[in-house]
């Protein structure tokens, strides 16, 4: 079925609403009243829904420097129009960063809806990209992706792994769906933990109950992945809270300071980077 999308474009673009026409609700969202005034530099805030997080998720600046500019509509409305919120209608939206330019359209379709990307910088540009979707879930949802995929568990991840773990190292790997042991393909009850994993998948499958959304992402010649985030009342320390991301990503590591060959996104000699990400209402990944 169709999925309605709605996205605050004067506040980084953050998609605010994915809602069946049935009247599902997928996107978690959290009190934040300081997320609209949120300048670029700023530590970021969480409000919940999708965020544009590039050149980078972790590191400096901190989930990108998207998330805190305004989103302009190309060609721009005429004088007399009202600013309000996109609506997945298949205007295209341009934000303009400091190295790169990205520009986005999203479009209804019959089984859900799709965003085409246009990453515009210099030749030679690296970059992580991912959809920070954070899912409205309960503790029995989970997550489908091929068993025996190649996972990357990062540091937070080790007081809940059996050794130790290894000096220096920025993740470790396993495979789906329990990497090194370590469970991840359900989300369960709050546990006091939180967990971050990147896995080398061009997509999955979210279960919960009898609803499903499927994410899946094409980008020609470019590193294609799924990140996780499995906070179960574990972050932030002193006042923690449940958060669930599923979020489809370009490159394959959370800091792209981390990134080591084929880790990261990177623009050819054309300037330009594309790709789309297709979420859909049924399971297309088991």
């Amino acid at each position: 079925m169709p999925l309605e999308v709605v996205t605050d474009p004067a506040h980084g673009g953050r998609w605010t609403s994915l809602r069946t026409t049935a009247g599902r609700e997928w996107l978690w969202h959290r009190e934040a009243p300081e997320r609209a005034g949120a300048a670029p530099g700023d530590a970021f805030v969480d409000a919940g829904g999708l965020e544009e997080c590039v050149p980078t998720i972790r590191g400096g600046p901190d989930h990108g420097d998207a998330w805190t500019r305004p989103w302009i509509r190309v060609p721009p409305p005429d004088p007399d129009h009202v600013p309000g919120p996109e609506r997945g209608d298949g205007d295209r939206y341009v934000v303009r960063c400091e190295r790169f330019t990205l520009s986005r359209t999203i479009r209804a379709t019959p089984a859900g809806a799709e965003a085409d990307y246009v990453l515009t910088a210099d030749a030679g540009f690296r970059f992580v990209w991912a959809a920070h979707a954070l899912l409205d879930l309960s503790d029995r949802a989970s997550v489908r992706i091929g068993d025996g995929t190649r996972t990357r568990l990062f540091p937070e991840a080790a007081p809940l792994l059996p050794g130790p773990w290894p000096k220096g190292a920025a993740w470790v790997e396993g495979d789906w769906p329990a990497p090194c042991g370590l469970r991840l393909d359900r989300f369960g009850p709050d546990d006091g933990t939180a967990v971050g994993a990147v896995v080398d998948a061009p997509g999955c499958c979210v279960h919960d109950g009898r609803d499903r959304l499927s994410l899946a992402l094409e980008a020609d010649g470019q590193p294609t992945s799924v990140a996780l985030w499995r906070n179960l009342g574990g972050f932030p320390a002193g006042r923690p809270y449940r958060s669930t991301g599923v979020e489809p990503m370009l490159g394959r590591v959370f800091d792209l300071a981390d990134a080591g060959p084929g880790d990261a996104a990177r623009v050819p000699v054309s300037g330009e980077v594309r790709w789309r990400l297709t979420l859909t209402t049924h399971c297309r990944c088991t």
